[in-house]
């Protein structure tokens, strides 16, 4: 199947719908001019797809990596990414591409700060795309992060206008026009991601043990010794494999779990103890960094 490029769906990018659901202090540095705002929310006819849209100017994304792809818009100011690779910067009309467990940071690139919309589409939504409109073998993914784009920053500016506005058969459409599109111009396979050095295999034992004992974790010397090495050793191979240390990368998982908990209805307070962190505003500090909102507001957004 081939999608053409051209289907650019009129209308102004929207801003007062995110802006009208923007939690009030999201992200740190809330209540300096110009004011942040965000919106992180999923509607319920769009399964397998998170949205964002969100300005921020001295809130800043820690080191953290997502279980599916990320794909954002944005539409004024300069985001700066650090990735593995490096650090890119992108203004408006640029888009913005990170495969799953890709580890990166994002800050503003200017004093004015950056906004933006992003999708945060499920692994299985990408491969299904992949599968029905293109040729690409294996798990298919993003071989560039930035592209000058401004035609797919519509688009993704138009899936979020649809969602806004209830809109979901329109919303669904454009996503998979625009995923299609970006696959097609910018999309590879992944290669796999198998443990094949013994570095590689004692990380990937560490990483198994964080997650089965996340509540109660062991120290670093505590986990090097369950897994028969050194701690300098751990420490290396861990972030070779994973782009971040053991602590950090836990911090992270732990965000992802209670993000699941607060969707099933869980309390942040309950959320928070059942992760492994010391208390609510222990959470709070490391969800709003990471996922951009409070996770009391994203809990709201996922009950309606």
């Amino acid at each position: 199947m081939t999608v053409p490029d051209t289907w650019l769906p009129a209308g102004p990018e929207a801003g007062a719908g995110a802006r009208a659901g923007a939690e009030a202090g999201a992200g740190a540095g809330a209540g300096h001019a110009p004011r942040e705002w965000a919106r992180h929310w999923r509607h319920a006819q769009l399964p397998g797809l998170d949205l964002l849209r969100a300005h921020y100017v001295r809130h800043s994304f820690p080191r953290h990596s997502h279980d599916g792809y990320v794909v954002c818009a944005v539409t004024s100011g300069v985001e700066e990414v650090g990735l593995p690779h490096g650090v890119v910067q992108a203004g408006h009309g640029s888009v913005i591409m990170i495969n799953p467990e890709v580890p990166h940071t994002a800050r503003a690139g200017v004093p004015e700060g950056w906004t933006y919309s992003t999708l945060y589409p499920s692994a299985q939504l990408v491969a299904d795309v992949a599968a029905e409109t293109s040729t690409l073998r294996g798990t298919a993914g993003f071989t560039e992060t930035t592209a000058d784009d401004p035609g797919a920053a519509h688009l993704v500016n138009a899936v979020h206008r649809a969602a806004e506005e209830g809109d979901a058969l329109a919303a669904d459409s454009v996503l998979r026009i625009v995923l299609a599109r970006l696959l097609r111009r910018h999309g590879g396979p992944l290669p796999a991601r198998t443990p094949r050095t013994a570095g590689a295999r004692t990380a990937a034992r560490a990483k198994a043990l964080l997650e089965e004992r996340m509540a109660d974790p062991p120290g670093l010397e505590g986990l090097a010794h369950e897994l028969r090495t050194s701690p300098f050793a751990l420490l290396r191979a861990f972030k070779e494999t994973y782009g971040m240390p053991p602590h950090t990368w836990l911090t992270d998982a732990r965000v992802r779990r209670a993000r699941h908990l607060l969707e099933a209805g869980t309390m942040p307070a309950e959320a928070a103890v059942a992760v492994g962190f010391t208390d609510q505003p222990h959470l709070n500090r490391h969800f709003t960094r990471i996922v951009g909102v409070p996770p009391g507001a994203y809990r709201r957004e996922r009950a309606r």
